[in-house]
């Protein structure tokens, strides 16, 4: 049975070299927690971190937040797009356990009702041991469009990789848990 009273420690991590080096202001990771923070009811920790693109750099910085800070769910924004140093997948693709495609196909579906170029998009979500991780954009207004595409059904999933335990304000985002038999 999950704990119910330990927050639930969630990381947002940032991919970006010009956020990573301070020439740009990272507002995906400010906006992803803000986020997290009106949706979700239950306790939570949030860390933020933020790296240059990269895949090693990224992948061992999943790997750390996995296996060593044991995160339950991680929220990776930037370095999705076409562009030659956008390396997430291939780097979160470097750590996974399991895939997830319904995430990015859903997040896509949704963020192509509001602008074409979310084709372009290489989002995904995969585990690392207990660990639910999903790729979103980098810009709020984006990262709320996903978010609220999918999240539904994360709290679920943190269950059955026996993550910790995490509700949502059904105002907002109504989890979906199926009903005991």
């Amino acid at each position: 049975m999950t704990d119910r009273t330990s927050p639930a420690h969630i990381a947002i991590l940032t991919v970006s070299d010009r956020a990573a080096s301070g020439e740009y202001e990272d507002k995906g990771g400010p906006g992803a927690e803000g986020w997290l923070r009106d949706t979700i009811t239950s306790p939570i920790e949030v860390i933020r971190q933020i790296v240059p693109d990269g895949r090693e750099i990224v992948a061992e910085a999943l790997r750390d937040l996995c296996d060593n800070q044991q995160a339950d769910l991680i929220l990776v924004t930037g370095g999705t797009g076409p562009a030659p140093r956008d390396l997430t997948p291939e780097a979160i693709a470097d750590i996974a356990h399991r895939e997830y495609p319904g995430f990015g196909e859903e997040m896509r579906r949704a963020s192509l009702l509001e602008v074409p170029t979310a084709i372009l998009s290489r989002q995904t979500a995969v585990s690392r041991g207990k660990t639910l991780i999903i790729t979103i954009p980098g810009k709020p207004s984006a990262i709320a469009t996903c978010l609220n595409a999918v999240f539904a059904a994360v709290p679920y999933c943190l269950d059955l990789l026996g993550a910790a335990y995490i509700e949502t304000d059904p105002a907002k985002i109504k989890a979906f848990r199926p009903k005991a038999k």
